[in-house]
C-alpha cells in the first residue's frame, strides 16, 4: 500500500462532512425529494443526471421549495445547524 492509499484511507475513516459535500441521491421524487443540508437559505448543487454523464446540471435550491432536475430528480433543501 502506498502513502497516499493510507491517507486516502485514513482521510475517509476518520474526517467528517461539515458542509454535506457526500449527498447520496435516493428516490428523488416530488414526494421523496433527496435531501440537502444547509445552514443557509440557498445552495447551489449539481446533479449527475446519468451514471455515464460528464455534465453536471446545476441549479439553486431555496429552503421550503423542492426543486426538480431536469432529469426528473427532486431536491429539497433542509436545515442544518452552522459548522
Amino acid at each position: 500500500m502506498h502513502f497516499h492509499e493510507e491517507y486516502v484511507n485514513w482521510f475517509y475513516l476518520f474526517m467528517q462532512d461539515p458542509y454535506g459535500l457526500a449527498v447520496k441521491r435516493g428516490p428523488g421524487t416530488k414526494d421523496k425529494p433527496n435531501l440537502i443540508p444547509s445552514a443557509f437559505d440557498s445552495r447551489i448543487v449539481g446533479c449527475i443526471c446519468e451514471d455515464e454523464s460528464s455534465h453536471i446540471n446545476w441549479m439553486w435550491l431555496y429552503k421550503g421549495t423542492p426543486t426538480r432536475c431536469g432529469c426528473g430528480f427532486w431536491f429539497k433543501l433542509v436545515e442544518k445547524a452552522p459548522v
